[in-house]
């Protein structure tokens, strides 16, 4: 298995913008300290862990999104061709607000050469962010189908048994 880093931003004391902290520490419990995947908690300033990318092959981004006009807990999966899209030559950051684009473009300029080809980008839509430490129902619902699908991802590349994963579609954000 090439060398995977999974990143996760959000803040876990604005309530559902927190879910991919949560997703990150169900994954994190999940696979613990295995060799060939880094499991990081971007929060919400995080530019010191890019430079961990170094080495990774692949980068799985999973980040809450606000105003899709979509109910709380839609899911995610942006194609290539939109990933590619949101690489920015110089993205405009605020340093306790960084967000999976712009995490992006910085780790493109970091890594240079060596940036992997390999990005999934995995987004939940919510609309309260209010001071709270508590998700709501439908937000972690996503957030765990987010675990199940990552989870899939990897035991596939290990050639292991299948995970159950939930019932509910996963969208794609153009």
């Amino acid at each position: 298995m090439e060398k995977t880093a999974i990143l996760g931003f959000g803040n876990p004391v604005r309530s559902d913008d927190g879910i991919a902290c949560f997703v990150v520490e169900k994954l994190q419990e999940h696979w613990g300290n295995h060799e060939n995947l880094s499991i990081l908690d971007m929060g919400t300033s995080a530019f010191e862990v890019l430079f961990q990318l170094q080495g990774h092959s692949r980068i799985i981004f999973v980040d809450a999104v606000i105003n899709t006009g979509e109910p709380d807990g839609t899911l995610y999966r942006l194609p290539a061709e939109a990933i590619a899209a949101s690489i920015q030559d110089d993205p405009m950051v605020f340093l306790h607000s960084l967000k999976w684009d712009q995490a992006l473009s910085y780790a493109k300029k970091i890594l240079g050469a060596n940036f992997p080809s390999d990005i999934s980008v995995y987004l939940i839509a919510v609309s309260n962010t209010r001071l709270e430490v508590d998700l709501s129902e439908e937000v972690k619902a996503a957030g765990l189908k987010v675990v199940d699908l990552i989870n899939q991802e990897l035991l596939t590349e290990l050639g292991q048994a299948n995970l159950p994963v939930f019932e509910q579609s996963t969208n794609t954000l153009n």
